[in-house]
């Protein structure tokens, strides 16, 4: 608490009065541009990722970036979208998941949390799809890899979920949203997206000459590393030189699992 305090003073002594302009603005109203749908996790900072400002992105966090389908939870999930997509007039979407994320490590043992975690438990519910197509499709896949291809599943997944709102649908019906999965690297500070086409997680940067695509979406994402520039296991299946910290089978498949 003390370095929170210490914290608290710097920014209302140093970084408050040089950007005093800004919060007066914000003070009359928010009018952020993108809805960032993440996880809780303590390891995931939207605004620092994305280097945005205060007032751009309006933030829904939870564990595991889920959202319920329509009807399916009276949370807050349900009436954060709503009024970010209504009231606020957001038209742009990024769920975002990340590398070793404690609540997909949950899905894969789900029935050991029914007990010890109940809450957790229930919540974990509405990855349910996500949970049902890892176990009929992969079973042979075990740890890391695993996890990294649950989570990516369930990225895709929760874009679909969240395609099942009416405000959503409404705005995807008048070309007016823009729906975008990334997953996020811990380690590497790597940003992947989304792409429908390929059926693949790829650098954003790559995606740019389809920016019109509702499914794309552009970033200032870091440099390449090294590793995985030398390793042909996770290069996906549209290039040989771009970067995946999935595995190839992943790349060459992700969210056809039903298909196999």
């Amino acid at each position: 608490m003390r370095k929170l305090l210490k914290g608290l003073h710097k920014f209302q002594s140093s970084y408050f009065p040089a950007n005093q302009e800004i919060f007066e603005q914000l003070a009359d109203g928010q009018k952020p541009r993108v809805l960032f749908i993440t996880c809780s996790d303590s390891r995931i900072v939207p605004h620092l990722i994305t280097q945005s400002g205060v007032g751009e992105l309006f933030v829904i966090r939870n564990a595991g970036n889920l959202v319920p389908p329509f009807g399916a939870a009276n949370g807050g999930e349900g009436a954060a979208i709503e009024y970010a997509i209504h009231a606020l007039g957001i038209e742009q979407v990024i769920i975002c998941g990340h590398s070793n994320c404690g609540a997909m490590k949950g899905l894969l043992k789900l029935e050991k949390l029914r007990t010890e975690m109940p809450l957790v438990y229930e919540w974990l519910q509405h990855a349910e799809s996500t949970r049902r197509l890892i176990q009929e499709n992969y079973a042979e896949t075990k740890g890391e890899e695993l996890l990294a291809i649950t989570m990516a599943e369930n990225v895709v997944t929760q874009i679909e979920n969240l395609k099942t709102y009416p405000v959503i649908r409404s705005k995807l019906h008048q070309n007016k949203m823009s729906i975008y999965g990334w997953i996020y690297d811990i380690e590497t500070g790597e940003v992947l997206a989304y792409n429908p086409d390929t059926d693949d997680f790829e650098v954003p940067q790559t995606l740019l000459a389809s920016a019109s695509n509702e499914h794309f979406v552009h970033t200032d994402a870091p440099p390449i590393p090294s590793a995985y520039q030398n390793n042909p296991s996770v290069q996906p299946k549209n290039s040989g030189n771009l970067p995946s910290w999935l595995p190839f089978e992943q790349a060459d498949r992700i969210y056809r699992g039903s298909a196999r």
